[in-house]
């Protein structure tokens, strides 16, 4: 055995937890099926010097596997890092919803945690400017109750058929195959609702300092209901118990350059050094008529509720305590779909949460299959008891020789209808037809609330970070930029007006 090397400095960020022991034996290597293999390295051939023959059936094996070992990438939240954890309940919610695991204080239930960003590449740093995707998969006894959220409270869009194009404006031009300031800003200064998001996209709060320092929000209204049939609308916020921390553009534009996976690392270090990160989940309540008379409508997902008119009320906490084992087991095959949800959690009629409802699930099929969600880390706690059957890859006994179908004679399963899917009364009627959101002021007032609210010197740099992207594209787009900012505030238009003029 090769001895280690002596005297060699450890890389700081790599904390020597992570390293193997150098005297294991893992045993005989073998094939895919577990045939023993007699030479890893030399493959069967005529003599020293002739062909390769195809009878040397472990070369085809490991060559067709790694022309295969690439899944596509997820066209939203593609680079991303998880861990493994709890949450457990500190209050008492049970009077607002009947979901399980939620049930009393102190219950504790696995989950695991994916961060990531949202429109960028696998291959793109972790530190550029961008939402953080935030998506909870918690196994409960009833089920995976999944909540796929971000690090910012409200979203671009509010209708779902513009989620495909403010995310392709993020992507690369079709002839350059190049990032687009023009892309981008085009189609959003269009889009002027989209602003309130922009805003905190391009404050500091744009590049959060990894993912351990950030909150997470549901962003979409739910609503929960109780073992009474009672619903009330709420959002979710996720508070980081590690402080908010965010880069400067700068430090940013840094990080990306020497330590592209810095969030990554962060939260993967942190965790093996037993620094355990954690978050406090709080609720936003609304009964009906609350939800229903509010100023601002609790369905439109760029708005935000007033934490002054409805201020949070603590549920429970989760803890991230156990890293990975195998990258791309447990992180890249982890799915996630808002339409994972257990009883007593209900979705809202927000049009983006349910075009998500639908396009989540459908994502994962495409990349990994019908039957996904039997892979193990999206498989639940619970017995799956479904006459859903066959497709690609099969695990475990396929429902064995139980009946495929419902109803049948020979014992089930049967449906529950004790099972609180919807809330009493639920009824909805109308007449069918495409309704608009119409733009108007109040479009305009959460903004300009956000902006008064951020420190000078944040106000400052919202400006800056404005004012260098937005030079990057042609005139009349810089017009219609200061034309939108004009509508929050006319002094803070002014001055992405001056930047401008200096760029």
């Amino acid at each position: 055995m090769i001895p280690p090397p002596k005297n060699v400095k450890q890389d700081a960020r790599a904390p020597s937890t992570t390293e193997l022991p150098l005297d294991q034996n893992l045993g005989r290597i073998t094939n895919s099926v577990g045939i023993p293999v007699v030479n890893e390295i030399n493959p069967l051939t005529v003599g020293p010097h002739g062909p390769i023959l195809l009878q040397d059936a472990y070369l085809i094996d490991k060559l067709s596997h790694f022309d295969r070992e690439r899944i596509p990438e997820r066209v939203v939240h593609a680079k991303g890092g998880g861990a493994h954890g709890y949450f457990e309940v500190t209050k008492d919610v049970s009077h607002l919803t009947c979901a399980d695991f939620l049930s009393a204080v102190g219950k504790r239930t696995p989950m695991f945690a994916r961060f990531s960003t949202v429109a960028k590449e696998m291959g793109s740093a972790d530190t550029v400017r961008n939402p953080r995707g935030f998506a909870l998969k918690f196994y409960t006894q009833e089920g995976n109750f999944d909540m796929v959220g971000n690090n910012t409270p409200v979203f671009f869009e509010r209708n779902p058929s513009a989620f495909k194009d403010l995310i392709a404006v993020q992507k690369r031009d079709p002839r350059t195959h190049l990032p687009s300031a023009n892309m981008f800003w085009d189609y959003f200064t269009l889009r002027p609702v989209s602003f309130h998001q922009l805003l905190i996209q391009f404050s500091n709060r744009g590049t959060p300092d990894g993912f351990r320092h950030m909150h997470g929000y549901s962003s979409h209204t739910y609503k929960l209901i109780n073992h009474n049939g009672l619903v009330h609308y709420v959002k979710w916020h996720f508070r980081t118990n590690q402080g908010v921390k965010n880069l400067s553009a700068k430090h940013a534009g840094e990080l990306a350059g020497t330590e592209p996976d810095y969030a990554i690392q962060d939260l993967f270090n942190a965790i093996e050094r037993k620094e355990y990160p954690s978050w406090t989940l709080y609720f936003q309540v609304l009964t009906e008529k609350e939800a229903l008379n509010y100023k601002y409508d609790v369905l439109d997902v760029t708005k935000v509720i007033s934490q002054k008119d409805f201020p949070l009320q603590e549920v429970g906490r989760f803890v991230l305590d156990r890293n990975p084992e195998n990258y791309f087991a447990e992180v890249e095959q982890a799915a996630f779909a808002p339409s994972h949800l257990v009883p007593g959690i209900a979705p809202s009629a927000d049009r983006m949460l349910q075009g998500r409802l639908f396009s989540y699930t459908d994502t994962h099929l495409h990349r990994l299959g019908p039957n996904h969600a039997q892979l193990p880390i999206n498989s639940p706690i619970n017995p799956i008891n479904t006459t859903i059957r066959d497709g690609p890859l099969i695990m475990g006994a396929n429902g064995g020789r139980n009946p495929p179908y419902y109803p049948n004679s020979y014992g089930g399963p049967h449906p529950d209808p004790n099972v609180r899917e919807y809330e009493n009364d639920y009824n909805v009627e109308g007449i069918v037809g495409r309704y608009e959101y119409e733009l108007c002021e109040r479009d305009f007032e959460q903004p300009r609330a956000l902006f008064k609210l951020l420190a000078a010197s944040e106000q400052q740099d919202l400006i800056s970070n404005l004012a260098e992207d937005v030079a990057m594209t042609h005139e009349y787009i810089q017009r219609r930029v200061v034309g939108v900012l004009e509508r929050i505030d006319a002094t803070f238009a002014k001055r992405v007006q001056e930047a401008l003029a200096k760029s």
